[in-house]
């Protein structure tokens, strides 16, 4: 029987894709890669010759990993885990051995050199230009003994990140609290008490159950009125993979983050860089470390007195609460309670204007509507779930693209969400055209008793940044993968178009296509609506400064050239010290669980969210002054 993962048609057999596929595939695919980089040794310097037979070899590797990658993180268990983990070393040594291969250098350089190289596409010389930069930045310089020390702490951190983000998880699905009744659970929406009650019926146990997934989270730090329940479960959630809290010490990530610092400042050192810091920046837009720090540090310094205000206010009104001094499980209840004060309106009053359902179709049309195309479900392609959506985008008629909507939390899926590719947009050897597919991730309530989920206006937005990146990756024109969609664009100018399509969530004109009363379908009435539009900046700056923290943690963190197991929790203390405004307890390991940081792509990136915006407002004038449809 064939294996599922080396089937290349157009979307992945997720009904016969199984954890025991994943390392027969990828031994395959490395070593007929292997041998058919060898035989580029000597080939000569066209595009056709070489960046084009590379581009096919990768995206043959490309098409196997995604779905691998993807299942690991959406129905994660332990046969998932264990053939992920066991591929990851293969393919950072795979991909050193690429970055360091002489011979492909020197016909990449070559190739630029060359008379023919003014004649080539712009995407196929930013692609020749950006691989001779990765070249560089995988060592290619390197002496031998360097070279070897380089690929083998490429490996290391490769498990180590993966290492992290199972901690994570694993801390995230080991806490749960079972309450027999309702009793302490007073302040709670029925909406959340019907996920907790579900939550509990996936368990066989009678009663309400509260974890550490989001929804479940966020709905007792919002609602209870129980202030030590909230305090029990603050505490969980901020000491997850960490020697702190109820699962002290048991998937503790400090010792992680320490290597992965130090092995990464290693990195930076062996390609004469000062620090991780600034070896980052290299194919990033910001030009020095200390110009990321100044525009944040000026950012907080214009922040600050705002944040300072709605800090004053929120403990006056928490008083009012009789709630003498503010903690921190008592500022998302208490923020809440102000809001719904001041404006008349609450995150659980909207919801049930944003079924799920009416909300996607609202999001599809406002999509079909700015940018001419047509977009329908498809129930006919095999997904990894039942919550699992498909659908296929089409211009004058033609299908370009499709994607992947897998919404809702569950057991064994990772939290947060994300867009990832599945297929990226090329033009191949027999002059066909590869079409892109995306899949889009979240972890949203589920539907709860046979009805719809219902979504906050938080979520609606967060909805819109993921599609956002969806369409970034999926409405390119561009046929050379390697600058098609988000490949090869600058990391901080990544998130421009996902907080650029958070702006349609605002738009009364937009919010009349995604909001639809449950029950009877009436759209969102125009003085709830008003009071949704006057609460859009409540607490803005507080939100913003805890950004800025983050993304200042992380950028001054990655310009340390030595590391201790103190390190961590002291430059992110400095940083609270002159930035917060509201500094958590001692017991906090926020850092325990910033996989961004430390599993995704955004070590001395953070920042990329504030400095995209910064962008993303810059093209949403231009639909403010012109119309926003």
């Amino acid at each position: 029987m064939t294996n599922p993962l080396l089937d290349t048609s157009d979307l992945p057999p997720f009904d016969r894709i199984l954890p025991e596929h994943v390392g027969p595939a990828m031994a395959t695919i490395l070593a007929d890669n292997r041998a058919a980089i060898a035989a580029l040794a000597d080939a000569p310097a066209t595009w056709e010759a070489v960046p084009a037979v590379l581009e096919a070899l990768q995206d043959r590797l490309d098409q196997a990993w995604a779905p691998v990658s993807h299942l690991n993180a959406v129905v994660n268990n332990e046969a998932w885990r264990e053939a992920y983990n066991a591929a990851l070393p293969q393919l950072a040594a795979y991909g050193t051995e690429l970055g360091q291969n002489e011979a492909l250098f020197r016909v990449y350089s070559a190739l630029e050199a060359s008379p023919a190289f003014a004649g080539y596409s712009r995407a196929q010389q930013q692609a020749v230009r950006h691989a001779l930069r990765d070249f560089r930045l995988s060592g290619i310089g390197l002496p031998a003994a360097q070279k070897q020390r380089f690929a083998a702490i490429q490996e290391t951190l490769a498990e180590l990140t993966s290492a992290f983000s199972d901690a994570v998880l694993d801390a995230t699905q080991a806490w749960e609290l079972v309450l027999p009744d309702a009793s302490r659970l007073a302040g709670l929406p029925p909406s959340a008490l019907a996920l907790l009650a579900a939550l509990a019926q996936q368990k066989d146990v009678q009663g309400y159950r509260i974890t550490l997934d989001f929804p479940s989270y966020i709905a007792v730090m919002t609602h209870a009125h129980d202030r030590a329940l909230r305090e029990t479960v603050y505490t969980a959630f901020v000491t997850r993979a960490s020697d702190q809290g109820p699962q002290a010490g048991r998937f503790d990530n400090s010792a992680r983050m320490v290597e992965i610092l130090r092995l990464r400042q290693e990195e930076a050192a062996l390609l004469g860089h000062a620090n991780y810091a600034e070896m980052s920046l290299v194919p990033k837009m910001a030009d020095s470390p200390q110009q990321v720090t100044d525009f944040l540090s000026d950012l907080a310094v214009r922040t600050r007195p705002g944040a300072l205000r709605e800090l004053e206010e929120l403990r006056a009104f928490a008083r009012e609460l009789g709630l003498d001094e503010l903690r921190p499980w008592d500022v998302t209840y208490a923020s809440e309670k102000l809001k719904e004060k001041k404006y008349a309106v609450s995150q659980e009053q909207l919801r049930p204007y944003f079924p799920a359902p009416k909300v996607i179709s609202g999001m599809l049309q406002i999509a079909e509507r700015l940018y001419g195309l047509t977009i329908r479900e498809r129930h006919d392609v095999v997904t990894w779930h039942d919550d699992v959506t498909y659908y296929e985008i089409s211009e004058h008629g033609e299908v370009i693209a499709s994607f992947y909507l897998d919404p809702y939390a569950r057991a064994g899926k990772r939290g947060g969400a994300w867009m990832a590719d599945c297929r990226v947009r090329r033009r191949r050897a027999d002059g066909t055209l590869q079409k892109p597919v995306a899949f889009l991730t979240c972890n949203f309530n589920p539907p709860v008793d046979g009805q719809p989920a219902l979504l906050t206006h938080d979520e609606v937005t967060t909805l819109f940044h993921e599609f956002g990146h969806g369409l970034h990756h999926m409405l390119t024109r561009i046929e050379v993968a390697a600058v098609s969609g988000i490949n090869g664009v600058a990391w901080d100018a990544v998130e421009l178009p996902s907080q650029f399509h958070e702006n349609w969530c605002w738009e009364p004109e937009a919010l009349a296509l995604i909001s639809g009363h449950v029950d009877t379908g009436a759209p969102l009435p125009g003085p709830l609506l008003e009071k949704m539009l006057a609460a859009k900046n409540f607490q803005s700056g507080l939100m913003m400064l805890r950004q800025i923290e983050f993304a200042l943690f992380d950028m001054e963190l990655h310009q340390q050239t030595a590391f201790d197991e103190g390190t961590v929790q002291r430059v992110l203390d400095a940083v609270r010290a002159r930035v917060a405004v509201l500094v958590p307890p001692a017991f906090n390991r926020f850092q325990h669980g910033f996989t961004h940081i430390f599993a995704g792509g955004y070590a001395a990136g953070y920042y990329s969210y504030k400095w995209a915006e910064v962008l993303s407002s810059d093209a949403f004038s231009r639909f403010e002054e012109e119309g926003v449809m």
